[in-house]
C-alpha cells in the first residue's frame, strides 16, 4: 500500500442540475496504491460525483487536481487523457464480440490500414496475465459465453489496458454470486497493489472493509468524511451513511 502524493484531489466541488443542487462542496482524495471506497445511500450523489470526475457532468465549481496540477475536465476524453477510466454497472460490453475486440472497442489498433489482430490479442493476453486472471480459457471467447464474474474481469482489464492511473468501479459485484465476487475483489486489490488508485463504489460494507484502504462517505451531496478503513468500523460508517454524522477523530 502506498501513501504517496495524491493522484486525484477534489476540493469544494459543486454540481447542480437546474434548481437541484446535487453536490455541495465535496472534497475527495485518491492516492496511488490504495482502494478508496465511496459509500452512501441512494441519492447521496455518488453517481454524479464519479461522472464529474469522468467528465460526463463537469463540475460547476471547485478545484480538480491531478498529480498535483490543477486541471479542467470537460469531457470523458479529458479524463481518459489523464489516465482515468470508469467501469460502469452496465459494463458496456458487446456480446457478439470476443474478449479481444471488447477490450479494444473504439480504440482498435491498425497496421497498414488494417486492424492489427495479432498485436491486439497479444496485448489483451499480457494485460489479463498481468492481473493474474486465470478464469478465461481464451481471449477469443465471445462475451456472450462468459459468466458475470468473467465479464466484470474483461471490463476491468479493458480499463487498465490504456496505462490508466485511476480506475473507478461502480458496484462491480452487484450481480455476482459468492465465488465470482471473491474473484473480482481479489482483482480490485491487485489493481491497487500494482500502484493504481482505485475508487470502489459499493453498498456492501463487508466487501468495503475487505478491500478498502480508505472510505469516503457521501450524505445528501456532502462529503461527511474520508477515513482510513483500519481506523473505523462498520457501525460508524453505517451511522455516517444514515445520519450524516461521523464520530470525531475519525476523519482523515
Amino acid at each position: 500500500m502506498s501513501s504517496g502524493e495524491p493522484l486525484l484531489e477534489l476540493r469544494g466541488v459543486h454540481k447542480s442540475f437546474g434548481a437541484v443542487h446535487v453536490l455541495h462542496g465535496v472534497d475527495l482524495t485518491v492516492r496511488p496504491g490504495r482502494v478508496t471506497a465511496l459509500v452512501g445511500d441512494n441519492g447521496a450523489g455518488k453517481s454524479t460525483l464519479i461522472k464529474g470526475i469522468a467528465g460526463i457532468y463537469p463540475f460547476d465549481e471547485g478545484e480538480y487536481s491531478f498529480e498535483g496540477e490543477h486541471v479542467k475536465v470537460h469531457s470523458p476524453k479529458d479524463a481518459n487523457d489523464l489516465g482515468i477510466e470508469v467501469v460502469y454497472q452496465d459494463l458496456a460490453l458487446c456480446d457478439n464480440l470476443d474478449v479481444v475486440h471488447n477490450m479494444f472497442l473504439g480504440r482498435e489498433l491498425t497496421k497498414n490500414g488494417l486492424v492489427d489482430e495479432d498485436t491486439m490479442e497479444s496485448r489483451a493476453r499480457e494485460t489479463l496475465d498481468g492481473l493474474s486472471v486465470r478464469t478465461l480459457q481464451s481471449v477469443r471467447t465471445h462475451v456472450a459465453a462468459l459468466s458475470g464474474g468473467q465479464r466484470q474481469t474483461v471490463a476491468i482489464a479493458r480499463a487498465v489496458l490504456w496505462n490508466s492511473k485511476i480506475v473507478i468501479l461502480d458496484e462491480p459485484t452487484a450481480a455476482l454470486g459468492v465465488a465470482q465476487t471473491e474473484q473480482v475483489l481479489k482483482l480490485v486489490r491487485r489493481l491497487a497493489d500494482r500502484g493504481l488508485g482505485v475508487v470502489l463504489i459499493s453498498h456492501n460494507l463487508n466487501e468495503v472493509f475487505q478491500v478498502a484502504d480508505d472510505i469516503a462517505v457521501l450524505y445528501l451531496g456532502q462529503m461527511v468524511g474520508q477515513v482510513e478503513a483500519n481506523s473505523t468500523n462498520r457501525e460508524r460508517i453505517v451511522q455516517a451513511i444514515t445520519t450524516g454524522n461521523v464520530n470525531e477523530g475519525d476523519a482523515a
